[in-house]
């Protein structure tokens, strides 16, 4: 059970990463159109092409997202879909794409998460503080609001400092490891162009003499927020054959859900990516030691450490020791997050998720400029909504 394999990303785009944004503010709907026109460009294909979408939250209407951004686009669609998954929607979008295509729904489906600041409201709403502060549940009946908002357990650095300290316990806790992972992925980040931190390498020391935000994570070990936005186009096998680059074929996926606040974990240290990460490589018959390439998600480095446990990379508590023994770096024996990850990067609210998955299509396509890897056939990818919440792995592979 499973997909085929007849389904590829075959176009790519992505927007600079800034910190301070200073260009022209737009609409989602516009940076959608944006988006989607620069990815089919690149894939060799025009909006006539189009018969699929699938969009995240649309800043202009409430409800209807998906009709709304067709509308503006002006291309009906067979098949259109709304994600809410967080930093694991990039994945869920592309694996839902494929699975689309493999059933005769639709050939070609555009999937983009803008994410650059809208123009200024004149009527603005009032700012809810628990919303301002972090908390993603602030409705009345929500556990969340009733049980965790009160007592000041919300937002994502206090639910990720919790599973870390929870890691101290059971396992070793390293900070040296964890700020090597910083400065690995950041020495790739200053190779890209569309990084916010190009140019711009961190030392361990300067990690971990960085501002202490929640024990143990420090600033450096946590995502820097930017503006920027992300999109592919997904396409079937016959398609693909008059696109412009080598496909990059969508061999298997996985998706899990557990919880939605740590607060109710059954175990804070076994995270819905570790299914997710078994059922994407069963599906696509290979395995861990196979990978030419590991794009995780790493909106923390208790996040990136976790997914390496998880998705099988090594074993349970030995994460801290495989970060201290392999070169992380585009040069490296495990390459990991070549475009810099989030760390490197900077997170575009939910295009944070989509740059892994960019990544994984360049390298595949051969397209990473100075950060190309000599081979990449097989690239992992994850995907983390939440504070390891909702859970996304994708394996892409080149023929």
């Amino acid at each position: 059970m499973g997909l085929r394999g007849d389904a590829a990303v075959v176009g790519i785009a992505e927007l600079k990463h800034e910190r301070k944004y200073t260009g022209p503010r737009k609409f989602t709907i516009e940076q959608w159109a944006d988006l989607a026109h620069m990815a089919l460009a690149d894939a060799g294909l025009t909006i006539a092409d189009v018969n699929g979408l699938i969009c995240s939250d649309v800043r202009e209407t409430g409800m209807f997202a998906p009709a709304t951004v067709v509308e503006y686009l002006g291309r009906p669609v067979n098949f259109a879909e709304r994600i809410d998954l967080g930093g694991a929607s990039a994945i869920g979008m592309i694996w839902r794409a494929a699975a689309a295509i493999e059933l005769g729904a639709c050939d070609v489906v555009l999937c983009a998460l803008p994410s650059l600041p809208i123009p200024s409201n004149p009527h603005p709403r009032t700012v809810d503080p628990r919303r301002y502060f972090g908390a993603s549940s602030i409705e009345w009946g929500s556990p969340q609001a009733e049980f965790d908002v009160p007592y000041g357990n919300l937002a994502q650095n206090c639910g990720y400092a919790m599973i870390a300290q929870r890691y101290a316990a059971e396992h070793e806790y390293d900070s040296r490891a964890m700020a090597k992972l910083v400065a690995q992925q950041r020495v790739n980040g200053a190779r890209n162009p569309n990084a916010a931190f190009f140019g711009q390498p961190v030392t361990e020391a300067e990690v971990l003499a960085s501002k202490l935000i929640a024990d143990p994570l420090r600033m450096l070990e946590i995502v820097m927020p930017v503006a920027g936005g992300g999109a592919v186009v997904v396409a079937s096998r016959e398609v693909a054959k008059r696109c412009r680059h080598r496909p990059a074929w969508v061999a298997g996926f996985g998706e899990h859900l557990t919880i939605k606040t740590p607060t109710y974990a059954a175990d804070l240290l076994e995270t819905p990516v570790g299914p997710a990460s078994k059922q994407a490589f069963a599906m696509a018959r290979v395995r861990p030691s196979d990978v030419d390439v590991a794009e995780i998600y790493d909106c923390y480095t208790i996040t990136v450490l976790l997914t390496i446990e998880d998705a099988g990379f090594c074993g349970k508590g030995e994460g801290m020791r495989f970060i201290r023994e392999h070169d992380l770096t585009i040069d490296g024996d495990f390459p990991l997050n070549t475009h810099g990850g989030q760390l490197g990067m900077g997170q575009a609210g939910l295009a944070g998720g989509m740059t892994q998955a960019v990544e994984a299509v360049r390298q595949i396509m051969g397209r990473a400029g100075d950060r190309q890897l000599e081979r990449c056939d097989l690239a992992y990818v994850s995907g983390t909504g939440g504070v390891m919440s909702e859970q996304s792995a994708l394996i892409l592979q080149g023929e």
